[in-house]
């Protein structure tokens, strides 16, 4: 399995297109970082967890798009007919699945890193500031919920259509000009604008509310849900085995 998990990483990662994906993340991270995240949100600090969960939510949309790319390398026609020889290999189809989602994995995660470091970077050399455990929960609660349902969805969805994992990118864009209720707020950026001034105090800890916390674990499970339908998916049933005739 680990040689399959190596394979697919190489495929996946190392690529003219992984490279330029990366470069389009740190442009746009750094204009947000210097344009919007330096001047602070809703009155705290730049380097609060506040003004750092804004700026990973607007990288959302690109690390969600990034990671729905991954799969197509999976999902595509040309995929689909590999998939036709690699089925007869004698590896565990079981461990052939979970070697390429944990590849796909591996490659949002270092998309995600590199969003992590590249705003780190920049509070290095703006503030001299290097508070990074202050971060960790407003980057694990922003990140990681949508991101793991975009790869267990995504995987579905490409399996169904392809084109649909290309649909399935513009979810975090049209949320972003969608005026959604609180509890959504993450995904349009308004819990992090709006959430801190509810507070009524001059820089709020971080601090996620019910009704917040209980979508982001639930967007969550759902992808690991979805994750094991891929790895373990179900057993045809509706053929029964053929009965014995009696002679």
């Amino acid at each position: 399995m680990s040689i399959i998990f190596r394979y697919e990483c190489r495929r996946l990662m190392w690529n003219r297109f992984f490279f330029g994906f990366l470069l389009i993340l740190l442009l746009y991270g750094w204009q947000v970082l210097d344009e919007v995240t330096i001047l602070g949100i809703s009155h705290t600090a730049p380097f609060s967890p506040w003004s750092f969960g804004d700026y990973l939510s607007r990288q959302l949309p690109l690390l969600w798009a990034g990671a729905l790319f991954l799969l197509t390398f999976f999902t595509s026609g040309k995929a689909r007919s590999v998939s036709v020889l690699t089925s007869a290999c004698p590896m565990n189809p079981k461990r052939y699945a979970a070697a390429r989602l944990a590849a796909a994995l591996a490659g949002t995660s270092l998309l995600s890193f590199v969003v992590l470091a590249e705003a780190a970077t920049f509070y290095l050399i703006r503030f001299q500031w290097a508070g990074w455990g202050s971060l960790a929960s407003s980057a694990l609660v922003t990140l990681a919920p949508p991101l793991v349902f975009a790869l267990g969805s995504g995987w579905i969805l490409g399996n169904i259509r392809p084109w649909l994992l290309f649909a399935w990118m513009t979810v975090p864009i049209i949320c972003r000009f969608l005026p959604l209720p609180d509890a959504l707020g993450m995904w349009n950026g308004s819990f992090f604008s709006r959430y801190p001034l509810t507070l009524e105090l001059p820089d709020p800890g971080f601090l996620v509310p019910g009704p917040v916390l209980a979508v982001q674990g639930a967007l969550w499970a759902a992808g690991v849900i979805l994750g094991g339908i891929i790895i373990f998916p179900r057993k045809n049933t509706s053929q029964s085995p053929p009965s014995s005739a009696s002679v």
